[in-house]
């Protein structure tokens, strides 16, 4: 009598070896071949516009592997692994003390002694820092006590906006530690606004009152910077390819931020006519960004600036694409409504709404709404 459980084990790793070559062949499509794990450069795919092939590839490849193990180890191995895990706290050393920054001035890396004079820091909490995270590909040690930036590392320096995207990510494992305390708050339990998220809670109780979206100037900088690296991260610019832009004349990126997506958009597509709208201090971020980035579309006249409050007013009337990148996921489901029904107010007869966010799938039913190819891979 055959094991369905063993049946499923095959499939798996089945999935895992055919999913793993097609990852091979979309990097040796580059010309370029494989990365290596100690790679002390970037590979071309790595922030290709369009790698949804190799999005595909991985995420299956990621997982079957999480499968595999939940299958093959002892549920107490499992469970614990999803609660002992302090790479988080590693990276953020890292982030914070811009390690990467002071190893990309050695290539052939750097002593520990060196290396902490450097940032400041204690050596010996250093290089047990390091050594966690070469374990994972991130930073090496090329020999005892001396380490080096390696691919995944790379994208840790103050100047990617990657890194901007992590160091904005430091506070959240102290909102998340207060997720269970704010499910049976009186206050907060059956609360669903964004308002009465656990990042409010756990800023009350450390005797501050901002609100979800209060930032100083220079938050809002790093903010709408980290914004740009995690449409890297989402390699959202793939929609760039897998859109008819060709069939468009006008676009609106309704809570554009500072430009992610409508600057390569203004760059591959340069007939269309683009509005950027967001609140007004962030469409100054916008304007400025706009000019070190895509002078050219500026002097062209092709993109113009509208402030817009999407949950009091419409944006523009009657443009072809009006487009929403990562803005339904941070809404209630009451005040997405508003800010779709705010746009269905101004929409033409043959205008659409392109809505690009994450959708957690459920295992056991199909979805209600139905994810198109492109969404499948993200």
């Amino acid at each position: 009598m055959t094991d369905q459980n063993e049946v499923k084990v095959e499939a798996l790793l089945s999935i895992i070896n055919s999913s793993a070559h097609d990852a091979i062949a979309e990097y040796k499509n580059t010309g370029h071949g494989v990365p290596g794990v100690d790679a002390g450069t970037l590979h071309p795919l790595d922030f290709a516009t369009d790698t949804l092939a190799l999005r595909k590839a991985i995420r299956l490849l990621e997982g079957a592997c999480e499968q595999l193990n939940t299958i093959l180890a002892p549920p107490q191995h499992t469970t614990y692994n999803f609660i002992n895990n302090y790479n988080w706290a590693c990276i953020d050393v890292a982030v914070q003390s811009r390690i990467a920054d002071v190893l990309d001035k050695h290539p052939e890396g750097l002593s520990v002694d060196a290396l902490a004079d450097a940032v400041n820091l204690d050596k010996t909490k250093i290089a047990r820092v390091l050594r966690v995270l070469a374990l994972r590909g991130c930073f090496k040690e090329v020999k005892r006590d001396v380490f080096a930036n390696t691919r995944l590392s790379l994208v840790l320096r103050s100047t990617s906006n990657v890194g901007s995207c992590i160091r904005t990510q430091r506070d959240f494992p102290k909102y998340a530690a207060v997720l269970y305390e704010t499910m049976v708050d009186q206050e907060f339990a059956k609360s669903h606004e964004v308002e009465k998220a656990p990042r409010t809670f756990a800023l009350k109780k450390e005797g501050k009152n901002n609100g979800y979206w209060e930032m100083n100037d220079e938050e809002h900088d790093i903010f709408h910077k980290s914004m740009m690296g995690y449409s890297e991260v989402q390699n959202s610019s793939a929609v760039l390819h897998h859109y008819p832009w060709d069939n468009v004349s006008s676009v609106v990126d309704v809570g554009s931020g500072i430009g992610a997506m409508s600057i390569p958009l203004a760059k591959m597509f340069p007939h269309l006519r683009i509005t950027d709208q967001d609140l007004p201090e962030t469409l100054k971020l916008s304007r400025s960004t706009w000019e070190k980035k895509a002078p050219e579309a500026l002097l062209s006249g092709h993109v113009e600036f509208v402030p817009l409050n999407f949950l009091e007013e419409s944006p523009v009337a009657g443009k072809d694409v009006y487009y929403l990148r990562n803005v339904i996921h941070g809404w209630s489901d009451d005040e997405s409504r508003v800010i779709l029904t705010n746009i269905r107010k101004v929409m033409g007869p043959n205008s659409r709404v392109l809505i690009h966010d994450c959708v957690l799938l459920r295992p056991f039913q199909e979805p209600v709404v139905e994810a198109n190819e492109f969404s499948k891979g993200c």
